[in-house]
């Protein structure tokens, strides 16, 4: 499934990327064109120009007569090959051919003002090959009185040459480009994919432990049910028995349940309309209050460390607190009696830290990666005895962040845990 959605990934950025090079060789193509094929018709303009002016002029009866002598060119017949110039002809007003400088024999060219684009049949060196010249044909006056025209062709050989070369540069640059762009798609996919894939394998995960929690609790409660039918009719004891034991493994599943729905409901951001100011002095010394009496029984010394002024937070009241009670419930139920469990409130210009220490027995190295997992538990032997599923620090962690805030943690084997909350404020 994720290779096939990396493919798919993959095709599609490379078709869109690709449509986009492919536009955009064809713009640059056609801008370089045209600024060429601009810059040619300059040069060629110059030398018409330049050609025009050198051409005198004598008036005669009813016509012109037109002197090409101070044309300077070495050879009125072949031109400097480097001149690209195919040849110049001069009309009369009358459109007829008066003289003819070049490599090809006279024949009489469209006299039509302006630029033109056409095929040429030269004979060159004893062989006749099709040309493609740009034409100038330019009206010559004298004193505003239209004497005839200068036609000039230069080929565009020059032209076309550096066009190829463009062409050929666009023809292997864009399919190595492509190539290129389709393996960074391959790539950039399965970066893509890899949250993906992580969040489908914690999905799958976590549904197969919640299968398995469900199905321990489920189970005990139907060996339960028939052993409790099973009894002799007589016997009162034993289904009284087994119905307290249903009822403890349905409280159990019930407060499974209960978790598995808290972190499916709120899972991203908080509910703006829960969102109010919360006095957390005020919060911390309730939740203190709760906590103290069940640390007194368990023979646990309860300390509380807060700032005696008000301070608010925008935060849900009643998830925060969860949070927070969540992690004084592992403090005193992991903390041996005669170990201590400290509740402190710093507050820092810009954040507050909510600190949970315990003495406790510690968290080991290995294991304090994974300690805010659904269903990760450090002793699973010991926190069966203690009824827990391993949720309760991966619905803190989700509560804090919820709040744009952090928790951590720090623990040393056989000398305690410190739990830290940091939430902006």
């Amino acid at each position: 499934m994720f290779e096939r959605s990396r493919r798919r990934l993959a095709y599609w950025f490379t078709l869109s990327m690709g449509s986009i090079l492919i536009l955009f060789a064809f713009t640059i193509y056609h801008r370089q064109v045209k600024e060429q094929m601009g810059q040619f018709d300059a040069r060629i303009y110059a030398q018409t120009q330049k050609i025009a002016s050198l051409t005198s002029y004598q008036p005669q009866e009813k016509s012109w007569q037109i002197d090409t002598e101070n044309v300077s060119l070495p050879n009125r017949e072949t031109f400097p090959s480097e001149s690209k110039i195919i040849y110049i002809r001069w009309y009369d007003s009358q459109k007829r051919l008066l003289e003819f400088m070049g490599n090809c024999p006279h024949q009489q060219s469209l006299v039509t003002p302006g630029w033109q684009t056409l095929e040429y049949n030269c004979n060159l060196n004893g062989t006749t090959r099709p040309k493609h010249l740009r034409k100038l044909t330019l009206p010559l006056k004298y004193e505003q009185s239209l004497v005839g025209y200068l036609q000039v062709a230069v080929s565009l050989e020059p032209l076309q040459d550096s066009l190829v070369r463009s062409r050929l540069f666009l023809c292997l640059g864009v399919p190595i480009t492509l190539g290129f762009t389709g393996i960074v798609g391959w790539i950039l996919g399965g970066l893509a994919m890899q949250p993906v894939r992580r969040s489908y394998e914690q999905l799958q995960r976590f549904t197969a432990d919640a299968s398995h929690e469900l199905r321990a609790p489920v189970a005990a409660i139907l060996s339960n049910a028939q052993v409790g039918l099973l009894a002799p009719i007589e016997d009162n004891q034993q289904p009284r028995q087994r119905l307290s034991n249903i009822v403890t493994q349905s409280k159990s599943m019930s407060v499974l349940i209960a978790n598995l729905l808290f972190l499916a409901r709120h899972e991203g951001k908080l509910n703006p309309q829960d969102i109010t100011k919360t006095d957390i002095v005020e919060l911390l010394n309730s939740l203190a209050k709760e906590y103290k009496t069940g640390a007194a029984a368990k023979g646990l010394e309860f300390h509380l460390d807060l700032p005696t002024t008000p301070l608010e937070v925008c935060s849900d009241r009643e998830l925060l607190g969860q949070a927070i009670r969540n992690l004084l419930d592992n403090a005193v139920k992991y903390t041996p009696s005669g170990g201590m469990v400290v509740l402190e409130l710093t507050v820092k210009p810009r954040r507050i830290l909510i600190k949970v220490k315990d003495t406790g027995r510690g968290i080991p190295a290995s294991d304090l990666p994974h300690i805010f997992e659904r269903f990760y538990r450090v002793d699973k032997a010991r926190t069966r005895e203690t009824g827990g599923f391993g949720l309760g620090l991966a619905i803190a962690q989700q509560i804090i962040q919820a709040h744009d805030g952090k928790i951590t943690v720090e623990s040393e084997v056989e000398r305690g845990t410190k739990f830290q909350i940091c939430l902006p404020r």
